[in-house]
């Protein structure tokens, strides 16, 4: 599904305004559009995450840039970016610093319950390693006793815990040591520098790093890992901003305009049983 990304290759005909500063916490007089101003839909994305989110030439680029920028001219709205750590963006979105996330958010069951979802791509995890190790992890038990890195706040990490109990200590093997990082560049600078022993990443980000490292590093499993949804996340209670998202994305999808995104990033939308799966685990 994301093989053939070619990050350094696409180039998104953006012109969005870029904001650090928060807004205001309270809703304005945009209440009845759901958006904190008028004429503006701001985002929070984490802007260090290629081939998704990213700064080039000090423009947001990548996939979620160009999807907002589609979904924006839909609504008659202009995008606004603002750069937020990954960690920090569904507590920003809740405390109304932006009107949405766009960041290559997994819907996991926790996340659903603190923000509504509006699925519109799919992804998983790959493995990552030292093309110079003799280490090839193929899957997560395959990683008992060593160092993994992963960027704050993915949704793998509980689940690599819960391999680390069930599987390696179970059976008598060394945990799986567990090591967060704020940004996804920072994780391969501490593979390159063998703080950790691999990486599990995003196989889009994976592909893009292994070609910025020009053969430092390798991709090691051959299947997805934790196959996963991606949404966009929007306060709860939110409903006026939550049912535009959604009828934009309707038109991109009927205008033809979604599905040459998609094919241009070589990835694909997760199906309505895919989409149940996620929504639906937060239940139990």
């Amino acid at each position: 599904m994301q093989k053939g990304l070619k990050g350094n290759n696409i180039k998104p005909n953006l012109a969005l305004t870029i904001a650090l500063t928060c807004v205001a916490p309270f809703l304005s007089a945009a209440e009845v559009t759901g958006t904190l101003k008028p004429g503006e839909l701001s985002i929070g994305s984490d802007l260090t995450y290629p081939p998704y989110t990213y700064f080039e030439h000090k423009e947001p680029s990548g996939f979620d840039p160009e999807f907002m920028q589609l979904i924006g001219t839909q609504l008659g709205l202009k995008p606004r970016f603002l750069d937020t750590r990954f960690a920090n963006l569904i507590l920003g979105v809740n405390a109304q610093r932006f009107d949405l996330v766009a960041s290559a958010l997994y819907v996991t069951a926790e996340r659903a319950k603190q923000v509504d979802f509006l699925s519109y791509l799919k992804t998983g995890s790959s493995l990552m390693v030292l093309t110079a190790s003799d280490f090839r992890p193929q899957r997560p038990e395959d990683l008992c006793g060593k160092r993994v890195g992963s960027i704050k706040g993915a949704s793998w990490v509980p689940k690599l815990n819960k391999v680390s109990a069930e599987h390696c200590l179970a059976a008598g093997k060394p945990a799986i040591q567990s090591r967060e990082f704020p940004t996804s560049p920072e994780v391969a600078q501490a593979l390159l520098a063998q703080a950790v022993d691999v990486q599990m990443e995003d196989p889009a980000v994976a592909k893009i790093t292994v070609q910025k490292l020009q053969g430092k590093t390798v991709i090691s499993s051959n299947e997805l890992i934790y196959p996963v949804v991606i949404g966009l996340a929007v306060r709860k209670g939110n409903q006026p901003l939550m049912e535009e998202l959604t009828t934009a994305l309707g038109q991109i999808r009927a205008n033809g305009s979604y599905a040459k995104l998609l094919e241009r990033y070589n990835l694909a939308e997760p199906n309505a049983e895919e989409v149940s799966a996620a929504l639906g685990a937060s239940t139990n």
